[in-house]
């Protein structure tokens, strides 16, 4: 079985001109690739941050959306407070996410579970930050590229931003994925959402648990019938070299100096 590290390569302000659907057959050539942490790189994360990058995401993201009667007319914000990730696989976007940082303008999931929001900010040295835009449009196994987009989105929305709680708005039919696949729970009473008519959860993991389920998952075998997606994390080696990557091209600057993993890592 090869680590997720071995299978999955960060990239970082690397333009992508693919094509909008996945392809069985990798024509392009990614080993020795300028930006890769790891190559061979059949699927590579990347800093959606150029207007064609984040038209691709776009793109993705209402095609998958439309498909699933969600309306085909979503946008990804341009603001400060967020950052939104692709995921390639054999030169292709397959799957993206966008991660928001709490900021006076409010968090998505505010439209619906304002007061359940509103408890977490209060309390002390908490900062709360949702997980949105997610899709994956992809013929091939996803778990790996869905794994690395979140760990990607730990490290970045941790070390970054002090992110406390990851907040996520899901159909009630996929709550218990995300409780298994990532240890989220529930939050509050599933509430019907007007802009996609559909019914939404709201779903809360702790931060630090996150580094707690890493270690305690990273023996296990990955093997396509686990029942979480933790095996497929980044070692805590990985993981800051993955940081000093990202800080090296300048995502985190000014960020100050570079917050620890949370307690109890190793």
């Amino acid at each position: 079985m090869l680590s997720l590290s071995q299978r999955t390569a960060v990239s970082g302000r690397e333009r992508t001109d693919a094509d909008a659907r996945p392809v069985r057959h990798c024509t392009c050539a990614p080993a020795g690739r300028p930006g890769a942490i790891a190559s061979p790189p059949p699927v590579a994360i990347r800093l959606a941050d150029t207007d064609d990058q984040r038209s691709q995401a776009r793109l993705l993201i209402n095609r998958m959306y439309a498909w699933r009667g969600y309306g085909s007319d979503h946008v990804i914000p341009i603001t400060p407070h967020h950052i939104t990730f692709t995921a390639a696989h054999c030169c292709t976007t397959a799957g993206t996410i966008t991660l928001a940082v709490d900021s006076p303008a409010g968090l998505a999931a505010d439209t619906l579970f304002r007061a359940e929001l509103d408890t977490f900010r209060a309390r002390p040295g908490a900062r709360i930050c949702e997980l949105t835009k997610l899709a994956f449009d992809t013929d091939e196994p996803s778990r790996a590229m869905l794994a690395a987009l979140f760990h990607i989105v730990f490290i970045y929305g941790y070390r970054r931003h002090r992110c406390t709680d990851l907040f996520i708005e899901v159909n009630p039919r996929h709550r218990r994925f995300y409780q298994s696949m990532l240890g989220f729970d529930a939050v509050g009473p599933v509430r019907h959402h007007p802009r996609v008519d559909a019914p939404a959860q709201l779903m809360r993991l702790e931060v630090a648990e996150i580094r707690r389920h890493i270690d305690a998952f990273k023996h296990l075998d990955a093997g396509p019938i686990a029942r979480s997606l933790y095996p497929l994390f980044f070692s805590p080696q990985e993981e800051d070299g993955i940081y000093a990557r990202l800080e090296r091209e300048g995502f985190f600057a000014p960020a100050g100096p570079a917050t620890p993993r949370p307690a109890g890592s190793r």
